[in-house]
């Protein structure tokens, strides 16, 4: 089990958008489930992404962490159409309306097996602790 991903402690990266910033040349990105509204996850593109996911009509981000581009899914199989692309007021921020391929969205899997959405746990405001609601 990965502790970060299945454990129950809050340990919150308050630093992720200076790691973002290090990379230059990226833009936050929301990416939401076309089909059920559901956030999926918020990641970061840069222009090669950006252009690679229009030409494409398929999600591909920047990773920060590994400095390269990165297709949402591609190592677990939960890959992404992109349905639209949306872009906010400033032009600093973009949102991708995406369908799951296979139907899964996160690498993450729950006991049964399944792929679970991105955010499957919720914080506990008394305790900070996490409950996993697709254990």
């Amino acid at each position: 089990m990965k502790e970060l991903e299945e454990g129950a402690e809050l340990r919150l990266d308050f630093d992720k958008l200076a790691k973002a910033a290090a990379c230059g040349g990226v833009l936050p990105v929301a990416v939401q489930n076309a089909d059920t509204n559901e956030v999926i996850l918020v990641a970061y593109s840069n222009e090669q992404a950006f252009r690679l996911t229009l030409a494409e009509r398929r999600l591909v981000l920047w990773s920060t962490s590994r400095n390269e581009l990165w297709e949402k899914g591609k190592t677990s199989g939960e890959t992404f159409d992109l349905v639209e692309a949306r872009v906010n007021c400033e032009q600093n921020s973009l949102l991708y309306r995406v369908r799951p391929r296979r139907g899964g969205i996160c690498h993450t899997r729950n006991a049964a097996g399944a792929p679970r959405n991105c955010y499957y746990r919720r914080i506990d405001p008394a305790t900070g602790r996490l409950e996993n609601l697709d254990p």
